[in-house]
């Protein structure tokens, strides 16, 4: 204890030591591969939570820069075939947002009724399962307790584990043959690279394409703020989650403005998207660790349990729909599950599975959707469970 003691005092005023320091020992445990199975960037998400129980901080500003790095970049890499998988599977996009998230608060909705775990605790959980920050603002909201915030603490860090996990588990246990699924995937998207040609005629700012990146991130934050009013005196917004996520998939879909290109080069891409998602799951991490066992000690392991559980279900049962009723292929049904547990960690495990970027198209097609039900879940069961 006294090392421990020793070695907070000297890095705990130091955010760039902690911060990379928790990036440094995340990923040697995200390495660690089991069977073939490993963790990946969501190791540093447990580095992060240890850090957090011993009293680390980061500031909330480490958070919010690498989600809105990590969606940006998702977004423009996705833009270019976005809306023409969207339009080819929008029906089964938002079919599938919606019916993980009823199989999300349904599953919730039992464990108040049949455990009696009160529901300020299991919508916090449900937010936490889901990953959802949103859902846990309207959750804190609706039941004006800042028992949500337990409940999501307890949920999340397998929230984020599970779906990563899942992601690697189902392609294993299906023996799936990764680069002929990728093939057929990819043929199936079709879409040609004239826009990339047409980049050689347009005015570029910066090669690197930093510039539109940083005007997506702008657009992206203007979004995030407009507010929309909902049934019940809810609201929805887009926030910083779903804001640049959107401006990125137009801005990547038309690639210029007039005659002034708008490409970011995709090596960029790929960094930023890999950096944002480590620096969000340390910001998170931490502050979700801070108390995380002082909880489960005096709500009980059973607790966890039942996080667990709303995170597997809605899984599960939105693998099944999207293969056996929705005819997806294995690339879209990940990707959109993904998407329908607004997970952002699980997408970047998922690309890395894959070994293609287009999943990303199926991820942030059934993102929106989601989120605005898992707000209006956690809303309904605040207010009237």
């Amino acid at each position: 204890m006294e090392i421990i003691t020793w070695f907070r005092e000297s890095v705990m005023g130091n955010t760039l030591m902690v911060v990379f320091l928790v990036a440094f020992i995340g990923y040697l445990v995200g390495s660690i591969k089991i069977r073939g199975v490993e963790l990946g960037t969501a190791g540093v998400l447990l580095v992060a939570l240890v850090f957090g129980h011993f009293g680390f901080e980061v500031p909330d500003l480490v958070r919010e820069l690498g989600l809105i790095c990590f969606v940006t970049s998702v977004g423009f890499i996705a833009g270019p075939k976005f809306f023409r998988n969207f339009k080819l599977n929008a029906k089964s996009y938002i079919l599938l947002g919606l019916i993980i998230i009823v199989a999300g608060a349904l599953t919730t909705a039992a464990i108040i009724e049949i455990a009696g775990v009160p529901s300020d605790i299991s919508v916090g959980m449900m937010s936490g399962a889901l990953t959802s920050t949103p859902g846990l603002a309207a959750a804190i909201d609706a039941t004006g307790s800042a028992n949500a915030s337990v409940g999501y603490g307890i949920a999340y860090p397998f929230g984020v584990v599970g779906v990563v996990l899942f992601v690697q588990i189902v392609p294993k246990f299906l023996k799936t043959d990764m680069a002929a699924e990728r093939a057929r995937f990819e043929a199936a998207q079709n879409v040609d690279d004239d826009a990339l040609k047409k980049k050689e005629k347009l005015f570029i700012v910066d090669e690197m394409g930093l510039c539109s990146f940083a005007l997506a991130i702008v657009l992206g934050i203007i979004l995030a703020k407009i507010v929309i009013p909902l049934p019940g005196g809810a609201e929805f917004s887009l926030g910083t989650s779903g804001g640049p996520l959107i401006a990125g998939l137009i801005l990547g879909h038309f690639g210029h403005v007039g005659n002034i290109s708008l490409h970011v080069e995709k090596s960029v891409l790929e960094c930023l998207r890999e950096f944002g998602l480590a620096m969000f799951l340390i910001g998170a991490g931490v502050e979700a660790g801070a108390g995380f066992i002082e909880i489960l000690k005096e709500q009980g392991l059973i607790l966890f349990v039942y996080g667990a559980l709303i995170t597997l279900i809605p899984m599960f049962i939105g693998y099944f729909v999207a293969v056996k009723m929705m005819k997806l292929s294995l690339f879209n049904t990940l990707g959109s599950i993904c998407g329908g547990m607004t997970s952002t960690p699980a997408l970047g495990t998922l690309i890395r599975v894959t070994g293609t970027d287009d999943v990303a198209s199926a991820y942030a097609a059934t993102y929106p959707v989601a989120l605005v039900f898992v707000v209006l879940s956690c809303q309904f069961i605040g207010i009237f469970l």
